[in-house]
């Protein structure tokens, strides 16, 4: 998919605040951001930095540079005089798909680059951090909103990369017969709370960006809004493995009338028998981990699945997918807690420590029916040098994920946070729960 790079919003506050305090903050922000992602690819080996598994996966090398190429085109070049290139040709290696800042190198041929080596994409990465601290140290008053504002945008779109990495190096170590490990961890499974459904009175709600959640936001997320729901209830909880092997023995896999014509003529094309990662032996389920192969839970939620699964199952249980208007509103009162990064456990697990509506945050980002589309009343804001290129042209044929999962860090998701993938993609943490209409 084409990565969803998108704007930020910060509040007024935030942006005319530059004083020193506030900027040493900043600086301290940017550098944890910056560690994080290093240490994210600290247990490779050097050989596993420059693997891309099929086109939608970018090796970890790739992410590390392009992640320092955003902050070195958006802000360094523009705002800071005295700055110059690391190379000039990593302007072109690094961009993703910024069409209005030049050309970029193919994306199905990003691990076709033994050059530049792990240690000079490092060097590059030090390099920005050496001048992005200058930036902020010392931009003047006049520029220090928009210097603020995009490397706010900087940090979320690194964290967003984070995560795909986490994505991507989950498929290159599983595309591996060795099936090598990442990490060694383990946690205990616990049986989920009995799936009950809630039921939500309809009437006219709000959506989008709430500054009560957060001080940034990405412009596909307003602007805030009424609509009007009808009626509806929602599971409880995630759909499960235990639930998804019922749909698999019960020839789900093989029942076109369950699935959309797009989805069944996919899932015919590429032989989908499970989701993704998942493997039979011996009359037993494997799925690929962190840990490496390990036999799947039946009580975590099910992951790894296509908006195409969701659906066809849902239609087998004679229920569908909640629209993402449902979801965020069932979200907007809730913590934001659960199983996400800063738990370390990096994928779904089962949940039985909550009464009533669980796991709506972490896990697994959760399929909606809603298409990737803009609210009523968007308007392209910030950076009109480049707005074009962050979500206006991605909103056609993809479908929103809300919520986040196991791997997103708490900080970066609130209830109007709106993912979108390709129906038919399966590599990232994604799942599923319920919903009907009342009757």
């Amino acid at each position: 998919m084409p990565r969803p790079a998108k704007q930020a919003c910060a509040t007024e506050n935030d942006t005319i605040c530059c004083k020193g305090n506030f900027r040493h903050k900043l600086q301290s922000v940017f550098l944890q951001l910056r560690q994080t992602s290093n240490q994210i690819c600290a247990p490779l080996e050097i050989e596993d930095y420059g693997i891309q598994t099929m086109p939608d996966v970018s090796p970890p090398k790739w992410h590390l540079a392009h992640t320092s190429w955003f902050f070195e085109t958006f802000l360094l070049k523009p705002f800071l005089p005295s700055y110059r290139e690391f190379h000039p040709l990593y302007s072109q290696l690094f961009n993703s798909y910024y069409n209005t800042i030049g050309s970029y190198h193919p994306r199905p041929e990003r691990g076709l680059l033994s050059r530049p080596t792990v240690q000079q994409v490092y060097a590059y990465r030090e390099h920005i951090n050496e001048h992005m601290l200058q930036l902020i140290e010392y931009a003047n008053e006049d520029d220090w909103p928009e210097v603020f504002t995009r490397t706010q945008l900087g940090i979320n779109h690194e964290q967003q990369h984070q995560e795909l990495m986490f994505t991507d190096i989950k498929h290159i170590f599983f595309c591996n017969p060795l099936r090598p490990r990442y990490r060694e961890s383990s946690h205990k499974s616990c049986i989920p709370e009995k799936l009950q459904w809630i039921k939500y009175e309809g009437g006219a709600i709000t959506q989008g960006y709430d500054a009560a959640h957060s001080n940034f936001c990405y412009d596909n997320e307003g602007p805030s809004h009424k609509i009007f729901l009808q009626d509806f209830q929602i599971a409880s909880r995630l759909v499960t493995n235990q639930e998804m092997m019922d749909f698999i023995k019960d020839g789900g896999y093989q029942d076109a009338r369950l699935w959309l014509s797009d989805a069944w003529d996919i899932a015919c094309k590429l032989g989908w028998q499970a989701p993704l990662y998942w493997e039979q032996r011996d009359d037993q389920w494997w799925h690929m981990t962190f840990t490496g192969m390990q036999t799947v839970d039946p009580h975590a939620p099910v992951c790894h699945v296509s908006f195409y699964e969701a659906d066809a199952y849902a239609r087998w249980a004679n229920k569908r997918l909640p629209t993402e208007q449902e979801w965020e509103h069932v979200a907007r009162p809730l913590p934001i807690e659960g199983n996400l990064r800063e738990q370390d456990i990096l994928q779904p697990t089962s949940n039985s420590t909550n009464h009533g509506l669980t796991q709506i945050y972490g896990d697994v980002w959760e399929w909606t029916q809603s298409p990737y589309t803009a609210y009523s009343g968007y308007r392209q804001t910030a950076f009109s040098d480049f707005s074009s290129e962050y979500n206006s042209k991605f909103m056609s044929n993809q479908m929103v994920l809300r919520g986040g999962s196991c791997v997103t860090p708490s900080n970066h998701i609130r209830p109007s946070y709106r993912n979108f993938f390709y129906p038919a993609n399966r590599w990232q943490f994604s799942g599923f729960r319920l919903a009907e209409d009342n009757s």
